[in-house]
Parts: structure tokens; sequence; C-alpha cells
């Protein structure tokens, strides 16, 4: 399939092929004739497979550039992905005549409103501030022909459900609707019900994904080593850059604070910082000015970041969908990419929960001597150079000496280092020395000390605790 077979005008197709893009990906394959013919539709297909293109270009062919009127909503959940849409419809959008204009929250909203009289055809954002903008009356619905949820199953979750429903309601009955999601959960699903009209359920499964070579592996270690472990890994791979997740916003300083100690350049992602920075931090990842991206989940969804190699838990995700989304952040369109996820020995069966939910195969490894090693394959290899590992065999024992007859003065007790290993050279003869000497001088006293009789040993065991003056009655009736 090539773009000239979807039927393109000609100024997309070259737009397309001057960013190297040339051919299309099984979504954009499947989806764009039907989105094309006007049918709504609810595609799933894994993050990284091209969607956005999927849906945009289709948008960009259906605005008539002769009306001023807003036709195309774009909704997104989070600022960023909103952000990276606005951009991909700038970019083919405007060889052509057609205008985009962002709506996300964070930014001024007097702003958003003065560039919305300059009449875009097409708007991209997140609900609530679009939500905010049309019951405020700065925003209009009654033209819109397409609407399209990108990351809809997140939208939904997020509990942006009423807000979509609400300016669904207030758009024409003939719309076209798009959901595009890795995944399609209940809520979804019920959304579908409610407001698609015969949908068209495009399905790219992962062995569609012609050339994905993602890798995924996970590693044990203790809590309190999680961050040791992630760099002893990345000074591993020495990837050019790698994007780390976790899932407590307050860890966040903790985290950075230790990889920054470690000497990486670190920057941090996260829901409560504002949008000015989070483009900042964005800006300096793609740009190579840092090495480590931290972040929560609110990074997860759509960034696209061009050839990110590794991407690695350092919390494992919440649930499946969250490790596909989080994980998607590499290998994307088609390129190659690893996943590594850093794991305690509890949450161990989150491991095996997503490598059967998934169908992937998420293998486990272990960090030993500057290099990865299936589980026990370290120890073997270890053992077999001779090396230093706790799997080397233990020397074998020495031959004993004859006993002396000083030793044998010390008794048969047995020896605190006897099983143990014993001492050797010069130390092993100073400490049988000690000990001979002492034994020597016990058996000494011994034989110093006078010996009582049994009837002396008797009356001492019978008077042993009676009262003074009755030993000292006894002691003058025996004189």
């Amino acid at each position: 399939m090539t773009w000239e077979t979807l039927k393109l005008q000609p100024q997309l197709i070259e737009a397309l092929k001057g960013n190297k893009i040339e051919t299309p990906t099984p979504v954009q394959t499947a989806t764009i004739p039907v989105l094309m013919e006007g049918h709504d539709v609810s595609a799933k297909s894994q993050t990284g497979t091209g969607k956005t293109l999927a849906y945009m270009l289709p948008a960009i062919e259906r605005v008539d550039v002769m009306n001023q009127a807003v036709q195309v909503m774009v909704l997104a959940p989070t600022q960023e992905l909103a952000m990276q849409i606005f951009r991909v419809a700038e970019t083919y959008g405007e060889p052509i005549g057609v205008k985009t204009q962002q709506l996300i929250g964070g930014a001024s909203m007097q702003r958003q409103v003065e560039k919305l009289r300059l009449h875009p055809h097409i708007v991209v954002g997140t609900p609530g501030r679009i939500h905010e903008l049309v019951n405020s009356g700065k925003l209009k619905l009654h033209q819109i022909r397409l609407v399209i949820i990108d990351e809809a199953d997140q939208v939904f979750n997020l509990g942006s459900t009423i807000e979509v429903e609400t300016l669904l309601r207030g758009m024409m009955r003939d719309r076209q609707i798009a959901f595009f999601s890795a995944t399609r959960p209940q809520a979804m699903a019920e959304v579908e019900e409610r407001w698609m009209r015969d949908p068209q359920r495009i399905d790219v499964s992962p062995e569609q994904n012609a050339g994905k070579q993602v890798e995924h592996y996970f590693v044990v270690s203790e809590r309190r080593d999680k961050v040791d472990t992630a760099r002893r890994l990345i000074r591993m791979l020495k990837p050019k850059s790698a994007l780390l997740f976790i899932n407590d916003t307050d860890e966040i300083a903790n985290y950075e604070a230790k990889l920054r100690f470690e000497g990486f350049t670190v920057e941090t992602l996260y829901g409560d910082s504002d949008k000015q920075r989070r483009a900042a931090t964005l800006a300096r990842f793609r740009d190579g000015r840092c090495q480590l991206l931290l972040a929560t989940d609110v990074a997860a969804r759509g960034l696209d970041i061009a050839d990110l190699p590794l991407v690695v838990h350092l919390d494992p995700a919440l649930d499946a969908d969250h490790y596909v989304h989080r994980s998607g952040r590499t290998g994307r369109m088609g390129k190659s990419g690893t996943v590594f996820s850093i794991v305690t020995r509890n949450q161990l069966f989150i491991m095996d929960k997503f490598r059967k939910q998934l169908g992937i195969d998420l293998q486990e490894k272990t960090l030993f001597a500057g290099k990865l090693w299936n589980p026990g394959e370290e120890q073997r290899r270890d053992f077999g150079r001779g090396g230093s590992g706790s799997a080397r065999p233990a020397a074998p024992a020495r031959a004993a000496a004859p006993a002396s007859p000083r030793s044998a003065a010390a008794g048969s007790a047995p020896r605190a280092s006897e099983g143990a290993g014993r001492p050797s050279g010069a130390g092993a003869a100073g400490a049988g020395r000690a000990i001979a000497g002492a034994g020597a001088a016990a058996g000494a006293r011994a034989a110093a000390k006078p010996t009582k009789s049994k009837r002396e040993q008797e009356r001492e065991r019978k008077n042993k605790g009676a009262p003074k003056w009755l030993k000292a009655k006894q002691q003058g009736e025996e004189k």
C-alpha cells in the first residue's frame, strides 16, 4: 500500500515524503479509507504505530478551507499529547491552508480566545479546557463535522466522560466520531454504544506491527537498591537517553537527587508541574541536553520521543494497559527498543501477569560483572573461570596434623574453628600454641587446688543457703 493508493492530496503526499515517511503503517492503511468514507471508527492499535497520522490526514482532507468555522475537534488526555497532535496538524495542514489551534489547560485562556478569532479549522485540546470554552460561549460546536478522541481509554478512565458527552451533545447529529487507543476498556465501549452509529471497529494486532522490535526484561532488586540497580543498568547499556517511570509523585525528588548524585543529568516530568516547565523539560530531553527523564504516568500517554532506546520501570506499571503505554515510548514506528522493569521479590507475580495478559516474552535477567545473564548462568560462568563469586567451591580441607602432648592436655572439646575452615601457616601454629598453653595452665590450677573429702563436700551441700548464725554454730560444735 502507498500514499497514492489512499487518494490523499498531492501536497500531503509531498509533505509526508519530505519527512521521510515513505509508506503507510498498518493502522494507517486500515483506518484512513474508512474515515474518508465518513464512517464512525473505533481503532485499537499498539502505541507507536502511527495513530496520529491515521486520523489527522483524513481530518485535514475533510476540511473545507473556504469555511471559517471550526470543523474538526481532537481531544487528548494530557497537555503533552495535545501539543504533539497540534504540531502534526500544523505541519501537514498549513501547506494546504488548514489552520489549527491548541486549547489546553495550564495556558492563558484569554490568549486562546484571541486566537479563536483567527477562525481555525481544527482545534486540539484537553476535554476540561475545551468544555470550559464552550460553556463560556467562546467556542461554537454547531459546524463540527468530525470529533476525534486520541487515547480514548485514558480520557474516559480519567473521569472526562461527562465532559466529552456534553460536547458530543452540542454538535450536529450527523457528525462523525473516531476513537483511537491501544486498549478498549468497558467505559470506552459504553460511550461507543451510546454515541456511535454502526462503528467500524479496527483492531491492528501486534503481529501486524511489522518491524516493531522491543525486548522486554525485568531484574529483581531490594527496594532500597532500585536506584543503584538502575545506575548499573544504564552504565552497562549506555543509552543516549532513557525514560524512567515511577508510581509515586512524592518519591520523584528523592529519585532525582540520587540519580544526580550518581553523575547523571536528570529532568522530571509529573502532573503537578506547570505547562511551561513541562514543555521546557521535554524540549531539553528531546534535544539531548539531559540523559534521563524521570516521570510519572503523565508521560506514558502519547509522548513521541524520536529514537528513544530505553524505558525503565523503577516501579512496575499499575496494570497491563499502563505497561503497554509506558513501554510504547520506545520502539516507535518500527524502531528497536528495550524495556526493563526493576521489581522486588514480592512483585514478581506482576511480571507473570503481564506476560500472560500481553503475550510478550518478558524475561528475567541478572546483573553481574557488568553484563546481563540469565538467572543462575552468572554463577556457572564464575565457577568455570575460578572467580570469586558465591558459586565457587570451598577449598579442600588440609590433612590434620598429629596431636601433640600439649594439645591433648586441652581436652577433647571441639574447637570453634572446626567445620568453618582452619587458619593456615604461622597463624595456625600460633593459634595451636595459644590453645595448648591455655589448657596447660588450666591443668596446673586444677592440680594446685586441694581436694575435699566426701564428708566435707556433703556438709557444704547441706549448709548451702543456711543462715550465718546456724553455720557458725555448726562450725563451733565441730571444733
